[in-house]
């Protein structure tokens, strides 16, 4: 059985991380959705296991000290991260599993997971950004342009990535994230892998 990908799609606040990978799920329903850990409270209708793993706060400590995490954060009291052990049992079945994680979550990943494919999403222009920004309503001028300073910062990170794909059009992103996914099971390093673990 040929091993799955795990595909880290990133990139700066309001480039349409969660828009894309939203519809990328749709058009690749095959695709399975990382599932991140969590010690805040289950909100109305969420299930353990399908929206977040719910882990008490020593729970969630042990699994930092055990290094059982690709990588976590502390968010307004509450922790959140990615368990190694989901990524590696959906690659080992052969399912291709994404992460939709902000940059400095993606340079953690790739410590301890360089195998990965490391998709950075970019913004068509700085001032595109800043009008979906701005279109959410929900954030004050001073945050807007903490967003768009932090933006500038993480564009400049995209050379840790194997891939830049513009969201113009969130179609054309997610044909292009599709053919990437294809390219890449078809890489000669993991037909090679592959083909000595048949013959073993």
């Amino acid at each position: 059985m040929d091993k799955g990908l795990l595909i880290v799609l990133s990139g700066p606040s309001g480039v349409g991380k969660g828009t894309v990978c939203t519809a990328l799920r749709k058009r690749k329903p095959e695709l399975i959705y990382s599932i991140s850990a969590t010690t805040r409270r289950p909100r109305d209708g969420e299930v353990d296991g399908v929206n977040y793993f719910f882990k008490e706060k020593e729970q969630f400590l042990t699994m930092i000290q055990n290094n059982e995490l690709l990588e976590w954060a502390e968010y307004v009291g509450n922790y959140y991260g990615t368990p190694i052990q989901f990524v590696e049992d959906t690659i080992n079945a052969g399912d291709d599993i994404i992460l939709e994680i902000d940059v400095q979550g993606a340079l953690k990943v790739k410590e301890t997971f360089p195998e990965a494919v490391y998709i950075f999403l970019v913004p068509p222009s700085i001032d595109e950004l800043k009008n979906r920004i701005e279109g959410r309503g929900t954030e004050t001028a001073d945050i807007i342009k903490h967003r768009l300073s932090m933006a500038q910062e993480e564009i400049e990170l995209l050379k840790h990535y194997d891939y830049a794909v513009v969201n113009d059009k969130i179609e054309n992103a997610c044909s292009k994230i599709e053919s990437i996914i294809v390219a890449e099971h078809c890489k000669r390093f993991r037909f090679i892998e592959n083909k000595t673990k048949e013959e073993v």
